[in-house]
This record gives structure tokens, sequence and C-alpha cells, in this order.
């Protein structure tokens, strides 16, 4: 597994609106539902207007996102580290450094990790949160 992509936009900024925040200064939040899936939220509604919003996703090594939807909004998952696969309309995506996979509204999904962590930009449109 390569981490160059991983480290560089761990080691990055966001900027937006005239402010700069380190990623690295920004916390892993665990994920309510699903053990051993956490979120750092880079982007939210509130620096958007509720347009969209991106967070970087890790997925621990035999853990997954179970089936879910996020009713109203478009999703993009852009894999930059790590191995695994997403489970959309009866279709399986392997997920690995590179893939980037479009998730339409109101889809349910599954996103699952293999023998590494999974790393995934996931941007929505509205925001998630």
């Amino acid at each position: 597994m390569s981490t160059d992509i991983l480290k560089a936009i761990q080691d990055g900024e966001i900027f937006c609106h005239s402010n700069k925040t380190h990623v690295n200064e920004i916390p892993w939040h665990e994920h309510p539902t699903f053990a051993g899936v956490a979120l750092k939220h880079l982007i939210t509604s509130t620096n958007t207007d509720g347009k969209f919003s991106s967070h970087l996703v890790r997925v621990q090594s035999g853990y997954e996102i179970g089936e879910h939807i996020h009713a109203g909004k478009w999703e993009l998952h852009e894999v930059i580290a790590g191995h695994g696969k997403c489970i959309m309309n009866n279709e399986e995506v392997e997920y690995y450094e590179g893939v980037a996979a479009v998730v339409p509204s109101d889809i349910p999904h599954i996103v699952k990790a293999l023998e590494e962590d999974l790393y995934i930009l996931a941007k929505f449109v509205p925001a998630l949160i």
C-alpha cells in the first residue's frame, strides 16, 4: 500500500473563506453506528451554505460501514489508501488507491475494508453535516 497520498492529505491544509486549518489538527470522530469506522470532517455545511461537505473516512481492516443510505445526497468516494470494496445495486466495486466511485442519492451501499485499513475522501452534495 502506498501512503503518499494519505500522508499528503493528513499533513495538508484546508483553505476556506480566508481561514486555514491544518488537517492533522482536525479530530477523528468515531462513527456513532459502525465500529472500526472514524471520520475527520474536513469541510462542513457551515463552510458551504449546506452545498457540499468533505470527510476523510477510515475503515479499519476487517470492519465495514454497513448498509446505509444518504437520503437526498450524492456521494463521491475517492480511495486514497488501503484495500476494500463497495457494494451497491448488487454490484461490487473493488476499492484501492486511485479508484473513485459515485454513489447516487438514496442508494443503499456498504463499504468494507479488507486486509488493510481503507481511507476514503467522501464528498457529499448537498452537505452531509
